[in-house]
């Protein structure tokens, strides 16, 4: 069975995802007529296989126990998942919402996925998580 994932591992794939969902919107909005562009499903993918745990159900399990064990298991991976969502859009809707008009969301991505890196934040600033 897969080790759990870090939170900040977590983090910094989810800015992944976003920064080349962010590219190939700029790609597309470049060459409306691009077929070449994979959808990012398969960063999505690989990030899904490797946060959700493996489940093994015992064969005398009723419905309700196989609930309550797909509930307790995936929880933590699903919250652990929205969390990381949560914080990058809570990043980037907090420079909007300010009007900072010089600050890109691919900067606010790249800072994000600095302040994840350094492992915490700068004195004075709020934890990222």
């Amino acid at each position: 069975m897969l080790a759990p994932m870090e939170q900040r591992e977590v983090v910094k794939r989810v800015i992944g995802i976003l920064t080349e969902a962010r590219e190939m919107q700029r790609l597309l909005e470049a060459d409306l007529e691009r077929e070449d562009l994979d959808a990012g499903a398969g960063a999505v993918t690989a990030l899904l296989n490797e946060t959700m745990p493996h489940i093994a159900i015992p064969d005398d399990f009723s419905v309700e126990e196989v609930v309550a064990v797909v509930g307790r298991e995936v929880g933590g991976a699903v919250e652990q998942l929205v969390s990381a969502f949560t914080l990058a859009f809570t990043m980037l809707a907090q420079v909007h919402d300010s009007g900072q008009t010089d600050v890109s969301s691919a900067d606010v991505l790249q800072d994000l996925a600095l302040r994840v890196e350094g492992g915490g934040p700068d004195e004075g600033e709020e934890p990222l998580l």
